[in-house]
């Protein structure tokens, strides 16, 4: 299925799912049993494969998705999203479907998420201090996804939007190096 495809089912569900929460005022509980799921996501490759495994047959993926989900304290309606997606197949899409009801979110908050991978985990005045900063920056509210990227060295790499700062040690020491290899 084509990356056009795939974003088009993301914001499908996500919209729907948006809807629902703001109806049930519970915009805030969904978004955090989505940033749950999704750090369960990236810590389990077992739970990768099975939102990708074309083999397991709809029921297998939407009881153990339910399982998961209910193990995680996940809330009711999430469990219900996740128990719909995978009846309908689109659990390959569920990393799209989480960015874009965060987007969402965010949007309607007037609020800017900005991806920041360091080298090491960041303590909570450092991730303040470059919130501060990024809000000035940008000129408003500014939500951080932190990850910790070890293969950086040091430095951190901070996306908002369609603007990089890339201030790692590990990029650094690349150019560093395409310098001495034009100077021999």
């Amino acid at each position: 299925m084509s990356s056009e495809a795939t974003g088009a089912i993301a914001e499908r569900y996500s919209a729907a799912l948006f809807e629902l929460a703001e109806q049930r005022s519970a915009l805030d509980a969904v978004a955090a049993d989505l940033k749950t799921l999704k750090g369960l996501i990236a810590a389990s490759e077992d739970l990768r494969r099975l939102m990708r495994s074309p083999v397991l047959s709809r029921g297998e993926q939407q009881k153990a998705v339910t399982a998961v989900a209910g193990k995680a304290g996940l809330s009711e309606l999430t469990k219900n999203f996740l128990g719909l997606v995978a009846r309908n197949r689109r659990l390959f899409v569920i990393d799209g479907m989480i960015e874009a009801y965060l987007g969402r979110l965010a949007a309607k908050r007037g609020e800017v998420t900005a991806q920041v991978a360091s080298a090491v985990a960041l303590s909570e005045s450092q991730v303040g201090a470059l919130g501060t900063a990024l809000k000035k920056v940008v000129g408003s509210n500014v939500t951080l996804d932190v990850t910790v990227d070890p293969a950086l060295l040091g430095g951190l790499v901070v996306k908002v939007g369609s603007r990089m700062v890339d201030a790692s040690l590990k990029t650094k020491l690349q150019h560093l190096q395409l310098v001495m290899k034009g100077v021999g």
